[in-house]
C-alpha cells in the first residue's frame, strides 16, 4: 500500500550522524534534529556532543538494543500526541547494524510515516575506496561472535560471486580474517579502519599481507573479493547450493525448489537434507 511520507501526520525520522568527523552530518539533518519534538537516542551522552557541536537543544530518551522491544511503544505515544520524533544511534543509519528496526516496523504497522533521511554509513566509503568491484556487492554486517557460527556463515558465502562487505570490531578482527582465509582462500581484500578519523586508513591486499600489516585499534569494515572461480552445479553439494542461492536473496522455499531441479531430486529430499543439517 502506498503512502506518502510527507502529510499532517506525525513522523518518525531515522537521521545518519557522523560515523567520526563530526562534519559529516547534512545540513537537513541539522535541520530536522533541530524540528523534531523529541530525540530517541542509542546512547545519550554521544548523542548530546553532537547536539551541543550544533547548538541544539532537545529532550533525549534513550533507545537501545536491550530496550527497543519496549522503548518503540514511548515512540507511539509521541506520534499519537502528534509529535515528531528522530531516531539516532552512535554513529551511521539507525537499523544499519545498529538500533532501530523493531520501531519502524512497529510503527510502519501503526500506519505512520517513517522517514530515513541520507547520511552517513561506514561501508559506502570502505566499499568505494577498497579497489574492488561496487557495482554489485552484498552488506552482510556482523558475522556472529561465536566462532563455530562465524564459520557457518562464512561458508553459507563462499561461492558468491558478488563483493561482501562486513563489520568488524577491534577484538575479533584477526580471528575473523584468519577463519576467512581458511574457509574463502587468500582472496583480495580491502579493510578501513577508523573511516573519516585522524587516523583512518585503508589496508588492501591478500588477506595473508591484511593479517600481517593489521593494528587492532579502531573500527573496521572488511571488504572482500567475491568468488572468482567457475562452479558448476554438479561441483556443488545440495547445501552449499542451497545456502547460495538464500544468500543471493531467495526465500528457503524458492532455493530448496530450485536445488531440488538442479540436482534431479525429490523436494521432499532436499528439504530434509537441509533441515536435518540446521539441528
Amino acid at each position: 500500500m502506498s503512502q506518502k511520507s510527507y502529510d499532517d501526520t506525525a513522523k518518525l525520522y531515522l537521521i545518519p550522524t557522523p560515523i567520526g568527523n563530526l562534519e559529516d552530518i547534512t545540513i537537513r539533518s541539522i535541520n530536522t534534529l533541530k524540528e523534531v519534538d523529541v530525540i530517541f537516542s542509542e546512547d545519550t551522552r554521544e548523542t548530546l556532543k553532537l547536539l551541543k557541536a550544533y547548538n541544539i537543544e532537545k529532550k533525549l530518551i534513550s533507545y537501545h538494543k536491550f530496550n527497543e522491544d519496549t522503548a518503540y511503544q514511548k515512540i507511539l505515544e509521541y506520534l499519537d500526541d502528534n509529535k515528531n520524533v528522530a531516531l539516532v544511534s552512535d554513529r551511521g543509519t539507525p537499523s544499519v547494524s545498529d538500533p532501530g528496526y523493531v520501531a519502524v516496523y512497529k510503527i510502519i504497522e501503526k500506519g505512520y510515516n517513517v522517514i530515513c533521511l541520507p547520511g552517513a554509513t561506514a561501508f559506502t566509503p570502505a566499499l568505494v575506496m577498497s579497489g574492488l568491484n561496487p557495482n554489485k556487492f552484498l552488506f552482510y554486517g556482523f558475522l556472529d561472535n561465536k566462532k563455530s557460527t562465524k564459520k557457518k556463515e562464512l561458508e553459507s558465502l563462499k561461492l558468491i560471486k558478488e563483493t561482501i562487505i562486513f563489520y568488524e570490531s577491534p577484538f575479533r578482527i584477526k580471528e575473523t580474517l584468519t577463519i576467512m582465509k581458511e574457509i574463502f582462500g587468500d582472496r583480495n581484500i580491502s579493510v578501513s579502519r577508523e573511516i573519516s578519523k585522524k587516523f583512518e586508513e585503508v589496508y588492501r591486499g591478500n588477506i595473508s599481507n591484511v593479517l600481517d600489516e593489521l593494528i587492532e585499534k579502531g573500527e573496521f569494515v572488511i571488504v572482500v573479493d567475491g568468488n572468482k572461480e567457475e562452479v558448476s552445479f554438479e561441483s556443488i553439494s545440495v547445501l552449499d547450493h542451497i545456502n547460495l542461492l538464500l544468500a543471493s536473496g531467495k526465500t528457503e522455499k524458492e532455493a530448496i525448489k530450485e536445488v531440488a531441479k538442479l540436482h534431479n531430486l525429490e523436494k521432499n529430499t532436499v528439504y530434509l537434507k537441509y533441515h536435518n543439517n540446521k539441528k
